[in-house]
C-alpha cells in the first residue's frame, strides 16, 4: 500500500506529516513505523512523525512520534508544520486549534509564516547545581509542553552539545522520563543563540521550539530579556517568542517562524516493511 505523505521543515526540524483522518496504520503498529521512516538514508528520514485525525475538541489532533517510535507531548515546530499542513489540505482555515497530550494549541497561518500558541509553561526551576561527570553545572528547567534543561554558556559554537546535552537528558535528577537540553548564550537586545540536545531524536536538532521557548523563558526569569525574544537555532533560522508573565507564573506564550514544504509523495511499502 502507497501512503501518501508531506515532507516539512520547521527552522530545520523536519517532520513526516500524514493525513490520517480515515486510518491508514493501526494503532499498535504506529510506533514502529514511526521508527522505520524516520531513518535516514534507507526511507523517508525526518526528527518525527506526525499523523492528523479527526477530534472532538478541536479541529483536529495529532500523534505525534520521535524519530526513535517514542510519544512526544508536544512539538513546537511539528505543532506550526501541523498547522499548515492542515490549512493547506483545508482540513481548517488559517486560525485553528488542535488537540496534544500536552493540551489543546491554538495557531495562526499567514502563508509560510505561522504563530504558535502553547500550551502554559510549568515546573520552573531556577539555577540548581547538579553533578555531572564529576562536574558541578548550574541548570534551569521548565517544561513547556516537554521538559527542557537550560544552560548558560559563553561559546556556543564549541560546547558539546551532544556528549553533555547525553548527560543531562539521562541524569537521575529527571528521571524517569528524561529532559531536553537547551545550550544558550545571551546576545544584545533581547537576542539569544541556541543548541538543542532533543530527548527522543537522542542528538543535537537544527532547532527545537518547546527548547527555544524555554530559553526565552528563563532568560527572562532570570532578568535578561524580555518580550519579544528572537532567538537564533543551530540552523541559522531566527524564531520569534512572544509572552506574558507574571511573577513567576506565564500567562500566555507564543512563537512564530517560517514553515517550509520540502516536498509531498507517496511512500512505498519498502519504506516501512
Amino acid at each position: 500500500m502507497k501512503i501518501p505523505f508531506m515532507k516539512m521543515s520547521g527552522s530545520g526540524n523536519d517532520f513526516i506529516l500524514i493525513d490520517h483522518r480515515k486510518s491508514l496504520i493501526e494503532p499498535d503498529r504506529m510506533k514502529e513505523f514511526a521508527r522505520k521512516v524516520c531513518q535516514r538514508r534507507v526511507s523517508v528520514g525526518a526528527d518525527g512523525l506526525i499523523f492528523i485525525e479527526p477530534s472532538e475538541k478541536a479541529d483536529f489532533k495529532w500523534q505525534f512520534f520521535n524519530a526513535d517510535g517514542s510519544v512526544a507531548e508536544m512539538c513546537g515546530n511539528g505543532g506550526r508544520c501541523a498547522a499548515r499542513f492542515a490549512h493547506l489540505k483545508e482540513i481548517t482555515g488559517p486560525s485553528l486549534t488542535f488537540e496534544t497530550l500536552a493540551g489543546i494549541l491554538s495557531a495562526q497561518v499567514d502563508g509560510k509564516r505561522v504563530k504558535l500558541e502553547m500550551t502554559k509553561p510549568h515546573s520552573l526551576k531556577l539555577d540548581e547545581s547538579l553533578l555531572m561527570d564529576g562536574k558541578k553545572e548550574t541548570l534551569s528547567s521548565i517544561n513547556t509542553g516537554v521538559p527542557h534543561a537550560v544552560t548558560f554558556v559563553e561559546d556556543i559554537e564549541t560546547v558539546d552539545v551532544v556528549g553533555l546535552g547525553r548527560l543531562i537528558r539521562n541524569h537521575p535528577h529527571f528521571a524517569p522520563a528524561g529532559t531536553n537540553a537547551n545550550f544558550v548564550r545571551l546576545e544584545k537586545n533581547s537576542r539569544l543563540s541556541v543548541r538543542t540536545y532533543e530527548r527522543g531524536v537522542e542528538d543535537e536538532t537544527l532547532a527545537c521550539g518547546t527548547g527555544t521557548v524555554a530559553s526565552a523563558l528563563i532568560s527572562a526569569f532570570k532578568g535578561w530579556v524580555k518580550s519579544p525574544v528572537s532567538v537564533k537555532t543551530a540552523g541559522g533560522e531566527v524564531l520569534t517568542v512572544h509572552f506574558e508573565v507574571e511573577g513567576e507564573e506565564v500567562k500566555r506564550v507564543f512563537f512564530e517562524g517560517d514553515v517550509h514544504i520540502i516536498y509531498e509523495a507517496e511512500m512505498w511499502e519498502e519504506a516501512y516493511e
